[in-house]
């Protein structure tokens, strides 16, 4: 199974954009700090993801601002189809005290 929940401060917001298809497309970088336990040792991790959402979850990702923390459901797939780079795929998301935009 490919679901993945990751929490993260928006680093850069691109302006929304359509496919050629009509669907909204807003990709997002994302920085995530944590401590994790790997082989019972403390591992500090910092790093950035881009990450992307599309239709109703990428109209309401584009209003976010940078500095935000949020939290997001999703999963990671290829950039493109041939591509060995991965991108997080945004499929709802939930701001701190703020109602989640579950979209099924």
């Amino acid at each position: 199974m490919n679901h993945l929940r990751f929490q993260g401060w928006v680093v850069s917001v691109n302006p929304l954009r359509y496919s050629p298809a009509g669907v909204a497309v807003c990709e997002i970088v994302l920085q995530h700090d944590s401590t994790v336990q790997q082989a019972s040792l403390p591992r500090q991790l910092s790093f950035e993801v881009d990450a992307i959402a599309m239709g109703d979850t990428a109209v309401l990702l584009s209003s976010l601002e940078v500095g935000q923390f949020i939290d997001i459901h999703g999963f990671i797939a290829p950039l493109r189809k041939s591509s060995s780079r991965l991108i997080l795929h945004i499929q709802s998301f939930q701001t701190p005290n703020a109602a989640p935009n579950v979209l099924v």
